[in-house]
């Protein structure tokens, strides 16, 4: 099982898996309806399912039209269920997406609805439909949760195998990476993932999917427990490093939302 991005709006991702044997696919938090009926008149595909990782806008405006078209089911949080949702899903329970079971887990913090999904194909790398939760570089904007959520949920992630591929739904890795920088300027394997990044970006190229390993190198939202990265943020803050992990992480959060 394979997933590659359809681009929406400015910087969305809808992630899209095919059954090339059955002329399906699904989407994962189809936004802008069009791209996905725009994609399916000119491969001839059937859409047979949608994901839904939280409610925001961006992440769930086609849904209805597609509900529609398409008459396929719809996973999602128990919050958008009935209107958006047809199958609510909770910690713990699972989806099968052509053959493959994807397992539910709950992140909230950028909201408190927010849910991923996290597969371990046979002789492939695992796959982590993160939504919103985790971004290359960075993680979601904290609207709804507070920092003790975020922090649990990058934990979490942050223990999944190494290899997982991480399928984000931003295009935000430079914006990212510059603040990452900022707080972390000697980390050699951000450095280097800044410019390869880069050269993607330069060629149009989308810098997802990353993996668990290089977030847990780069991202200062899973580097909440190294000192020098809450050291980093506090001084752009103009403030002391917490001494505990949810008020560094804390600080890691307030310093990216103001940078």
């Amino acid at each position: 099982m394979t997933f590659f991005p359809l681009p929406a709006f400015n910087d969305n991702y809808i992630w899209i898996t095919k059954d090339a044997t059955r002329k399906t696919i699904w989407a994962v938090d189809p936004g802008d309806a069009q791209v996905v009926l725009d994609y399916c008149k000119a491969e001839h595909l059937t859409l047979a399912g949608i994901l839904i990782t939280h409610h925001h806008k961006d992440h769930t405006g086609g849904v209805e039209t597609l509900k529609k078209e398409f008459n396929c089911p719809t996973y999602g949080p128990e919050s958008l269920s009935p209107t958006l949702v047809t199958h609510p899903l909770r910690q713990g329970e699972s989806v099968t997406v052509h053959h493959q079971e994807f397992l539910v887990l709950e992140t909230p913090g950028h909201t408190l609805d927010h849910i991923c999904y996290f597969a371990e194909p046979e002789q492939q790398a695992p796959q982590l439909l993160c939504g919103d939760t985790l971004f290359r570089g960075g993680c979601g904007r904290l609207f709804e949760g507070s920092p003790a959520q975020m922090l649990n949920a990058m934990t979490r992630l942050r223990a999944l195998p190494h290899a997982t591929q991480v399928y984000g739904t931003h295009e935000y890795t430079l914006a990212n990476y510059r603040f990452a920088l900022a707080i972390d300027p000697n980390n050699t394997a951000l450095v280097n993932a800044n410019h390869e990044a880069e050269a993607l970006r330069a060629k149009d190229i989308p810098t997802l999917p990353t993996t668990i390993a290089l977030e847990a190198q780069t991202n200062p939202f899973m580097r909440f427990d190294w000192q020098q990265v809450v050291a980093g943020a506090a001084h752009l803050l103009n403030e002391d490093p917490a001494q505990d992990l949810i008020n560094g992480f804390a600080q890691i959060r307030r310093a990216k939302d103001g940078f």
